[in-house]
């Protein structure tokens, strides 16, 4: 009897097409689910038979109670190996093995960038402006040359912005808890003295940081109001750095006059976004800041299209952390095509907390 696998939100159609499923057409069924389910015991009920689940990120939440209606499950896939909304010491004890692959970091830089450029320029209001047939060209736009960008992060992500940053001829500040002056130096940046600092001296702040403890409630009110009148924030990354209530606050006091940014459809950890984003239908949304639109999306960071994606040779050859062989081999191929389809060619994955917390990477 074959194996049930589910691609779950398939929102663009696309997850069967972009990836080459025929060498598990023996031994595997594969579907795609383009729906979202709201309501657990719905999903629960589409899943039961699954014995192996691919997710895009947070979008569906693998609680324990999820995990708990679904009896057959034996292998959950992530695009990314950080996926806050899996509860991975459910799926340890229920034996569920957790995996997943590297995520590029060109997308959600370029997606960043994108809205950057947009409140720069005034995108959304002058579109809409010259939709309404008024009113149009109401104020000047912001040059980038020799402002300051400030970066809360300076990983793989903020890495990249600080370069397309020197480009546009500004100044690149970056803070975090451990980052030290030879390393922002490294990427072009200056070390800011403190998070307050960089949040006044920067006329873009752009938070680039993985939700952690350490990350969580970085950016409060005192940050929002130490920013310049004219200054930005924009926030692409997944998860809520913010201190309870601090977006709200600041949408009433007029604290941080301008932000943008996107949030993780369905995220589980941190549903709120500095930009005050609805994540889905019901929620709170705030689009205007001093009567101006302002960029509002759901997080297509991690979601480019270009091409048919390469089938990569150096992909994983397997996962060695499962009990038998047979589902050793199932994994190695499934390893393979979910490196094709999210990664277009990066060649590594890894096993998550599967194993009591310790996580390991996995090849031939």
């Amino acid at each position: 009897m074959k194996l049930k696998c589910a691609i779950l939100d398939d929102y663009q159609q696309v997850a069967l097409k972009m990836a080459d499923w025929s060498a598990l057409a023996d031994r595997v069924e594969v579907s795609a689910i383009s729906a979202h389910f709201t309501d657990e015991t719905e999903l629960a009920v589409h899943l039961q038979e699954c014995d192996i689940l691919v997710i895009m990120r947070e979008r569906t939440p693998m609680t324990a109670s999820l995990l708990a209606r679904l009896p057959k499950l034996k292998l959950l896939i992530t695009s990314g190996m950080r996926n806050a909304s899996i509860d991975l010491a459910a799926a340890a004890e229920r034996g569920v093995v957790v995996c997943g692959t590297r995520s590029g970091s060109a997308a959600p830089m370029e997606l960043t960038w994108a809205l950057l450029l947009g409140l720069a320029k005034h995108i959304v209001p002058e579109s809409v402006g010259l939709q309404n047939n008024g009113p149009w060209q109401r104020d000047l736009g912001v040059t980038l040359q020799g402002k300051t960008l400030g970066l809360l992060g300076l990983g793989k992500i903020g890495g990249q912005m600080a370069k397309v940053a020197q480009a546009f001829g500004m100044r690149v500040l970056a803070w975090s808890q451990n980052l030290t002056a030879e390393r922002a130096a490294q990427e072009g940046a200056l070390l800011a003295p403190s998070k307050r600092a960089l949040f006044e001296q920067s006329d873009f702040v752009s938070i680039h940081l993985v939700l952690s403890d350490r990350s969580r409630g970085l950016v409060g009110r005192d940050e929002l109001t130490a920013m310049k009148p004219t200054a930005y924030l924009i926030n692409t990354a997944r998860g809520d750095r913010r201190s309870g209530g601090a977006g709200g606050r600041a949408a009433t006091a007029e604290d941080c006059r301008r932000r943008a940014g996107c949030v993780r459809d369905g995220a589980a950890a941190g549903r709120r976004c500095v930009s005050s984003v609805a994540q889905r239908a019901g929620d709170a949304a705030c689009g205007l800041r001093g009567g101006r639109q302002l960029p509002r999306l759901l997080h297509r960071g991690g979601r480019g299209h270009s091409g048919v994606p390469r089938r990569s040779t150096d992909s994983p050859a397997g996962l060695t952390a499962f009990l038998m062989p047979a589902e050793a081999c199932l994994a190695r191929a499934f390893t393979r095509i979910i490196a094709g389809l999210f990664l277009a060619g990066i060649g590594h994955a890894r096993i998550i907390g599967s194993d009591g917390g310790r996580s390991r990477l996995f090849g031939a």
